[in-house]
């Protein structure tokens, strides 16, 4: 009989650093400043870890070393876009199982000084032939990625083109919304449809406004058990569900691929709903914070996950179902990954800091009303295989 997380790992501390080009930090400078706010927010210190878990890097001793925490296990992480996610995931089992009482997760990126390292193929920058032999760019609809979405999905529903873009468009304009309140995001401004549709072209359908910021930043949680967690403080957050698939080249291999949906979304989904007991998601969940690498990402991600039927979501953004304000279900209030930048092995761990701040009501201009049920999706890999994570996070009963 498989186990459940539901109500078995608490979040008491949570920092974040802005995401910015950190060009006079090291990887280590922003791992210590996000740690230390996470300590600081929990009334704890690197004494009181009994393990840690990074994503980032090359080695779990990068955190080891830049927090010295003192011999204790600390393991690193890797799962491409995903890692954030999965570093949560490894370090939830932990506590849930019993092995330790109170740990340190942690992610980072330092990319923007560090040419060789650096993640511009989402931007349509330097080849990605390293990724499967092709020259590819994640963006690039000619190699099968996720510029192939967009006009699959107006074929696919026999749309009009038109309609499906400023579906796209009103997914950028709410995120840069969002992340115009929001003190930690790397671009904080704000761009009309006008603007968004008269944008430089990156990779056919996708634009400038349609692709992520990719800036240096880290982000860190504490986690313990719900039992010692009111020891600590009264506004914990708890782990309602979680879930996680891994794909297996079917977008590359299956001729039926529809390249419409993201199977391990769906599954992931379905697992993390079932664990925390939702059963109408767009109706329960409050607030959620997607891995909107690109706006098509965030668009069929709403479908897989529920909240808009299939071939509709380009409705309902452009409806403001998913608006910080008055909208049904806020996502990305952070500004997603569009705005606030995508971290990499940090990017699954800053949402869930944003989820935090949300539930605790302390997420300042941005903040959503009657916040008491959120989502983190992590999801990452290359076209047609995908690593998704899903996590549900509540208030205390």
């Amino acid at each position: 009989m498989r186990s459940t997380l539901r109500d078995r790992v608490a979040v008491v501390g949570a920092g974040c650093t802005p995401f910015r080009e950190h060009w006079n930090k090291s990887g280590d400078d922003l791992l210590v400043e996000a740690c230390w706010e996470a300590f600081e927010d929990a009334g704890l210190g690197p004494r009181d870890m009994q393990a840690g878990w990074l994503g980032g890097g090359i080695t779990g001793q990068t955190l080891a070393h830049a927090l010295q925490l003192d011999f204790i296990p600390v393991s690193r992480v890797e799962n491409w876009c995903a890692t954030g996610g999965d570093v949560i995931r490894n370090a939830a089992m932990a506590v849930a199982g019993g092995f330790y009482d109170i740990v340190l997760v942690a992610g980072f990126s330092k990319t923007k000084d560090t040419p060789a390292l650096r993640g511009n193929i989402f931007n349509g920058g330097p080849s990605g032939t390293w990724l499967h032999g092709q020259d590819v760019t994640f963006a690039g609809p000619a190699s099968g990625s996720f510029g192939t979405f967009a006009p699959r999905y107006v074929h696919h529903y026999g749309l009009k083109f038109e309609d499906v873009k400023r579906g796209l468009g009103a997914i950028a304009v709410k995120n840069y919304a969002n992340g115009a309140l929001n003190p930690k995001a790397f671009l904080r401004k704000t761009v009309t449809m006008e603007e968004y549709l008269s944008a430089p072209m990156l990779s056919w359908p996708l634009g400038l406004h349609d692709c992520c910021s990719m800036p240096d930043g880290a982000a860190a949680l504490i986690l313990t058990t719900p039992e010692i967690a009111p020891k600590i403080r009264p506004d914990y957050v708890v782990l309602k569900g979680l879930g996680m698939s891994v794909g297996t080249k079917q977008g590359q291999l299956d001729s039926s691929y529809d390249w419409v949906h993201f199977p391990e979304a769906v599954i992931a989904g379905r697992q993390a709903y079932e664990m925390a007991g939702v059963s109408n998601p767009l109706k329960e969940l409050d607030v959620a914070c997607v891995h909107d690498a690109f706006t098509v990402v965030e668009l069929v991600v709403s479908e897989d996950l529920g909240w808009a039927p299939r071939g509709q979501a380009y409705k309902y953004v452009q409806d403001g179902v998913f608006d910080r304000v008055e909208g049904e279900l806020a996502v990305n209030p952070n500004g997603g990954l569009k705005a606030f930048g995508h971290g990499g092995g940090s990017s699954g761990i800053h949402k869930s800091y944003e989820v935090y701040k949300q539930l605790q009501g302390k997420a300042g201009e941005r903040q959503v009303k009657n916040v008491s049920l959120g989502l983190t999706h992590d999801q990452g890999g290359y076209p047609g295989t995908y690593t998704v994570v899903i996590g549900i996070w509540g208030t205390r009963d």
